[in-house]
């Protein structure tokens, strides 16, 4: 049995994330996060990813990026309980990345920069939806977007204050890759803190 063993646990990520994107064909970029509020419940949801910080940024600072709306449950647990956890899961590649820990917001000048990159419809979205709060029909949510839709018809449409986004810098990461009879390969990297090395071991399957 074949055991390949990765020495870093984000450049491994890398590696990973960059063959899903070449071969999965259902969003490569989608996991599933996991928050809790202050009280202990658990909530878990899809996102998408949208980045992961390089070597030039500390090791300590390195994480992984996801945005959303500062109302959202997400970002009101976050802000509860920053401690979080992602799944990926690529099915054609029959692999899976587990990542878990502390999450902080990211900086304005990001925050800025990955809104600015996105479609102009999603920009209008995002200032049409009060995300997470009840939605009285259909029409009330299609009249905000025309409105906001016109607002902003030409020019740069400007972030809105309550929407930005969240870094999850990792204290653990385990790779899990199927094998055959359920003799799944699995190591895990943690460390105590993020300015700490990481230590790996193998887990059984």
């Amino acid at each position: 049995m074949n055991e390949k063993t990765i020495q870093d646990p984000l450049s491994g990520f890398e590696d990973w994330y960059s063959a899903a994107k070449a071969n999965e064909p259902d969003v490569p970029d989608a996991a599933a996060l996991a928050t809790s509020s202050a009280d202990g419940w658990p909530n878990v949801r899809m996102v998408l990813l949208k980045g992961v910080d390089g070597p030039e940024k500390p090791a300590p600072e390195r994480g992984f990026l996801f945005y959303t709306n500062l109302d959202s449950v997400k970002a009101h647990e976050l802000s509860e309980n920053p401690r979080a956890a992602l799944c990926f899961h690529w099915k054609s590649l029959k692999r899976q990345v587990r990542i878990s820990g502390m999450t902080q917001p990211v900086r304005t000048a990001e925050a800025d920069a990955y809104f600015a990159s996105r479609p102009k419809q999603s920009q209008i979205g995002a200032w049409a939806s009060h995300q997470s709060q009840p939605l009285q029909s259909r029409f009330e949510l299609e009249r905000r977007v025309a409105k906001f839709a016109a607002r902003f018809a030409i020019g740069e449409t400007p972030r809105p204050e309550f929407w930005s986004g969240f870094r999850l810098i990792p204290l653990r990461i385990e790779f899990w890759e199927n094998r055959p009879f359920r003799l799944h390969d699995r190591q895990v990297f943690t460390r105590a803190t993020p300015d700490l090395q990481w230590e790996t071991n193998r887990l059984y399957p």
